[in-house]
């Protein structure tokens, strides 16, 4: 399969995926947890940008290599948890009154997020 199509069809359930996420629980929680530094609009350019690097970075490293659905959903979850983690702790580290519990929910999130979305690109790979 090419770059291109692995790439759609890692791309539209991330999308689809995070967006049950961001529209259902993320903003009361983000919220209540963080809202004292939040944007009143989130910069969509910044947003499409990481979508666009994150997918790429799936496929170069998760969707993109050979085997078996297993081991898809297991780099999937590796590689969000590093991705994730990678935003969250450093925040962590860095930011004064930054919530141990937005590091926890993001990482599970991040880890979630991209093993279904390997586990979903595995498959749609194989039907398209």
């Amino acid at each position: 399969m090419s770059f291109f199509r692995l790439y759609l069809v890692t791309l539209v359930p991330f999308i689809g995926i995070d967006a049950v996420w961001l529209g259902l629980v993320a903003p009361r929680f983000y919220k209540s947890q963080i809202g004292y530094i939040m944007a009143r609009n989130p910069n969509w350019i910044a947003a499409g940008i990481f979508y666009l690097l994150f997918v790429a970075g799936m496929v170069v490293f998760v969707t993109g290599r050979p085997g078996t659905p297993v081991q898809a959903v297991a780099r999937g979850a590796l590689f969000g948890l590093v991705c994730y983690a990678t935003y969250d702790l450093t925040n962590l580290a860095t930011l004064e009154g930054w919530p141990v519990l937005v590091t926890v929910v993001d990482l599970v999130w991040g880890t979630f997020l991209s093993s279904a979305t390997a586990l979903s690109a595995y498959w749609l790979s194989r039907a398209f």
